[in-house]
């Protein structure tokens, strides 16, 4: 008996090296552009989370909603959702006053729960799936949650005693071991990719405090708007310059 392959096209990006340059730039700029809308234009991180949940929430939808891939929209996204998990990760770690563990612990424990939730409704967590509404939800939920884990994660590190620069090689190291992993292990692809995503937001947030933090604590000080400009306009060229393909997939 003869099956029929169909060859579809998801509407997340292809994983390639260009994807983790990007995912860095994107996740910087969350940490940078969070703390410029909560720390310098002084809204706090209740504001600041609300407003980046908002526009999360429209961008999303309209991602959900459109019929196929497009790279800009994608990646605003991407940024909407790195931009809200800072807010919130520093509005659970410090106005609620969690502290850093309990945050990264609580966070830790709901990411696995929408990861088991999407793996019980859909059979399969891998990206290559994602080409209908419920797994596209379920794909942005993770995604978020894990942004603000990360955020927790990376000031967690950091407040440990090994500062933003340091912090940020512990988590670099980290993708090093995941890459190795990759390509000379048979460890489950699915498995390395969430785990390599879930590290590179801690170490974009490193980057990014370690960019835009007072001298006294670690950082460059550098003007965090002007900053976060400088990382969407990189950010913006490297989606534009080099097509950016879907993540291609068949279903027997």
């Amino acid at each position: 008996m003869t099956h029929a392959v169909e060859h579809h096209a998801s509407k997340v990006p292809e994983v390639t090296l260009g994807f983790w340059l990007i995912k860095i730039l994107a996740t910087t700029l969350g940490e940078t552009g969070g703390d410029t809308v909560t720390m310098t234009m002084d809204l706090g991180y209740l504001t600041g989370t609300a407003i980046f949940l908002s526009v999360l929430v429209v961008l999303a939808g309209i991602q959900i909603a459109a019929k196929k891939f497009h790279p800009l929209l994608y990646w605003s996204v991407r940024v909407a959702s790195t931009t809200a998990g800072t807010t919130l990760a520093d509005f659970a770690t410090r106005s609620l006053g969690i502290g850093y563990m309990g945050g990264s612990l609580l966070l830790f424990g709901c990411l696995m729960a929408v990861v088991a939730l999407w793996y019980w409704s859909q059979g399969s967590i891998s990206v290559a799936t994602v080409n209908a509404p419920k797994a596209e939800a379920f794909y942005w939920a993770a995604i978020t949650v894990s942004q603000t884990l990360g955020t927790a994660l990376g000031d967690w590190t950091a407040d440990a005693g090994l500062g933003y620069g340091g912090a940020a090689l512990v988590f670099a190291a980290g993708l090093a071991v995941l890459t190795a992993a990759y390509y000379w292990t048979t460890v489950s692809r699915v498995r390395l990719f969430w785990a390599a995503f879930i590290l590179t937001r801690p170490l974009g947030a490193t980057v990014g405090d370690f960019l835009d933090k007072p001298l006294d604590h670690g950082g460059l000080a550098l003007n965090r708007p002007l900053a976060s400009l400088v990382l969407a306009v990189c950010m913006i060229a490297c989606v534009l310059l080099p097509p950016q393909r879907p993540h291609s997939f068949s279903t027997v």
